[in-house]
C-alpha cells in the first residue's frame, strides 16, 4: 500500500507503480468518489475499451412487434 501526502493546494501524486499498473496517462480523466469515509479514484475508460467486458451477457432485448 502506498502513502501519499496532500500538498498545500490539496494535490496528491499517484505513485508511478500504481500509474503503470492502471495505465494512467497524463491528461487522463479520473473520477473521485467519496465512499464510506474514504476517497476512491477511478480512471475513466473510453467506451470502446469497455466493449466485451461482460462476456456471456444476453443482449437480446424483447421488442413489441411494431418496434422490430
Amino acid at each position: 500500500m502506498a502513502t501519499v501526502t496532500v500538498s498545500p493546494k490539496y494535490q496528491v501524486v499517484i505513485p508511478s507503480a500504481l500509474r503503470r499498473d492502471l495505465g494512467i496517462r497524463p491528461g487522463q480523466k479520473i473520477e473521485v468518489l467519496s465512499y464510506e469515509g474514504r476517497l476512491e479514484f477511478v480512471p475513466v475508460q473510453p467506451m470502446r475499451r469497455l466493449r466485451g467486458f461482460l462476456p456471456g451477457l444476453d443482449t437480446d432485448v424483447p421488442r413489441e412487434e411494431d418496434r422490430v
